[in-house]
């Protein structure tokens, strides 16, 4: 009896004693699996283009849009937008809070990507946005930090200076208080596919390997020329225009790629700081341009009008025209050698000659196209029902097909005006 009643208070106390032991067991485990995280704030402009920037660096775990170092001001969008905290020493700041796994990015490493990626000499600016809120500004959570931001200010002011830069703006002190900016505007960049990133860099770099190379750009003094300017870091906006435009792009128009710092010699007027941005080019200058992505339908349309400018060929293109009967181009085309017809400004492949026929109607005639290069759609203009064929990259008007043709096949009836012609031989040396 005496050893039952001791064995309870025992056993009450060894209990006791292990669940200690596993909270803190637990507790450390939790503590070394959030160790390695550090987080700092930091303002380069608007913070649009900066949280996607930050979020693809790797070593980086999250980048949150918000607001910081502001006293008297509301920390929303709506009031440090205001014009009356335009120029107010106190308004918020733009800012993103990075937080980084250290054990794979240093503090030192993600600093000079910060200073890389906009232009800390400007003063309460960027670029074409003006205001304090846009302020170059570091907001340290620890000490190593600060001394990190300190080293790196010092060598990036020389590398700056040797570039013909002024002396670094960004202030830095440690961190009071970060505000998460409003929903809409965490990861803004996904939810607004057709904008642009913002590219303030000066483009000079801490490590000569990683510089911009010098580029030559006689070509681009020479007749049309279609340029994109992109930024030396990721962008999603540019990704999207090589995706879905430029990979199928074989105009006759060469199409190249710069970085704002890469465009000497060329006579362009348009601001530059915003990727992408596509400039219509001729003889070096600057005839049209747009600022952020482009769909291809704007894009075609636009190239469209930097080629063809008035022309019959750009009626039929996008006024869904049709070229007079056996006008200049179909007496070019109709007896050319073997060879393939192409789209006049996307440069893809439409009609092959051995495909085509004379149906003496005065248009160009084949009984297919090649494959994937055309899509049909229903017609019913001018009181009549046809079937208008128009090309897929570019989505030209083309033309219309009737069932016709030789021995019971299709008769494409193409306009001549939009398209362009390459031999076969040609062909093969591409």
């Amino acid at each position: 009896m005496g050893f039952n009643i001791g064995f309870a208070p025992v056993k009450v106390f060894i209990t006791t004693i292990l669940i200690s032991l596993l909270s803190q067991v637990a507790l450390t485990e939790d503590d070394q699996s959030t160790s390695h995280l550090e987080t700092i704030v930091l303002g380069a402009g608007c913070f649009w283009g900066a949280e996607k920037e930050y979020a693809a660096i790797p070593g980086v775990v999250d980048a949150v849009s918000g607001y910081s170092d502001g006293r008297g001001v509301s920390p929303t969008y709506r009031e440090i937008t205001q014009f009356r905290n335009r120029f107010n020493p106190n308004n918020h700041a733009e800012v993103v809070e990075v937080t980084f796994n250290k054990n794979v990015l240093s503090s030192e490493e993600l600093l000079r990507h910060y200073f890389e990626g906009h232009d800390p000499t400007q003063i309460n600016r960027q670029g074409n946005d003006v205001g304090t809120q846009y302020r170059s500004i570091v907001l340290t959570t620890t000490t190593n930090q600060a001394e990190s931001a300190r080293k790196v200010i010092d060598s990036y002011q020389e590398l700056l200076a040797n570039a013909g830069y002024g002396t670094i703006a960004t202030v830095v002190k440690p961190l009071v208080t970060f505000y998460p900016a409003e929903e809409y505007h965490q990861d803004y960049l996904v939810k607004n596919p057709n904008g642009y990133c913002p590219d303030h860099s000066t483009g000079v770099k801490f490590f000569a390997s990683e510089s911009m190379p010098q580029i030559d750009n006689k070509n681009l003094l020479k007749g049309k020329q279609i340029v994109v300017i992109e930024p030396d870091g990721y962008c999603p906006y540019c990704e999207k225009f090589r995706e879905k435009v430029s990979a199928d792009y074989q105009g006759s128009i060469p199409l190249s790629y710069r970085m704002a710092t890469q465009l000497e010699g060329l006579i362009i007027n348009s601001p530059t700081w915003a990727t992408p941005t596509i400039i219509f080019l001729e003889n070096g200058k600057e005839i049209l341009s747009h600022k952020g992505y482009m769909a291809p339908d704007l894009f075609y349309r636009t190239l469209g009008a930097f080629k063809l400018g008035n022309s019959e060929a750009f009626k039929v293109a996008f006024n869904e025209g049709t070229d007079a009967r056996f006008c200049k181009e179909y007496e070019i085309f109709k007896n050319t050698p073997d060879g393939v017809f192409v789209d006049k400004l996307s440069g893809a492949h439409l009609f092959d000659t051995r495909d085509r026929f004379n149906s003496k109607t005065g248009w160009l005639s084949f009984t297919k196209p090649l494959e994937g290069s055309v899509y049909r759609k229903a017609d019913n203009s001018y009181g009549m029902r046809r079937i208008e064929i128009r090309s897929v990259t570019s989505d030209i008007h083309l033309g219309h097909v009737f069932p016709d043709g030789p021995n019971g096949l299709p008769r494409y009836c193409i306009n001549a005006t939009v398209l362009e012609f390459k031999e076969r031989s040609e062909l093969s040396r591409i």
